[in-house]
């Protein structure tokens, strides 16, 4: 996945705004759509790591998360969260796993969002991404100047009725096109 090139330092602003409320509603709207779905979905959480960490590196990372997670005492915590920023970072991709008989459909849920967020996306994609399923809006978040969808704010505020109208409406684009399930 790669990271959205914003138009303007405001176009940044609003994002930054907007993309957590954005994947929050994401989330609730995707698992009212798997309610009455014939589609079975798992979240995944996968680190990708720059070709130059080394393996070392990336066992230490993941033992210091793992005892991150484990321990209660705060002092033990900021320990650790500053040996953590001491090591190289994965990017953390997130992902939902969509499965009906032996059918899988994998959408990236950050290319989701920017589905949501940005305006350019959503358009570029429908011209772009014919593939029924694919959400992989990341090649074109990368070579497109992004701009916030401006709908989704009222006084730099998030209006969340809109913000949930346009959610649902991609993902019924999205669910519409899943491969038919016999």
């Amino acid at each position: 996945m790669k990271k959205p090139t914003f138009a303007s330092q405001e176009a940044w602003t609003q994002a930054e705004i907007l993309m957590q409320p954005v994947f929050i509603r994401l989330i609730d709207n995707l698992r009212k759509s798997l309610e009455t779905s014939d589609w079975k979905g798992d979240y995944r959480e996968t680190l990708v790591w720059a070709d130059e960490v080394s393996e070392a590196d990336k066992s230490r990372f993941d033992l210091l998360q793992q005892e991150l997670k484990a321990t209660r005492s705060v002092d033990r915590i900021l320990e650790l969260e500053d040996v953590l920023a001491e090591l190289p970072t994965p990017e953390v991709i997130y992902e939902l796993h969509l499965s009906h008989g032996d059918q899988v459909v994998i959408w990236d849920l950050w290319d989701l969002c920017y589905r949501i967020c940005f305006r350019e996306v959503d358009a570029v994609d429908r011209a772009t991404n014919p593939s029924p399923g694919s959400t992989d809006a990341s090649d074109r978040v990368n070579n497109t100047l992004v701009e916030v969808d401006t709908t989704l704010l009222e006084e730099s505020e998030v209006d969340w009725i809109t913000l949930d109208e346009k959610t649902k409406r991609i993902l019924q684009e999205m669910f519409a096109q899943l491969p038919s399930v016999p």
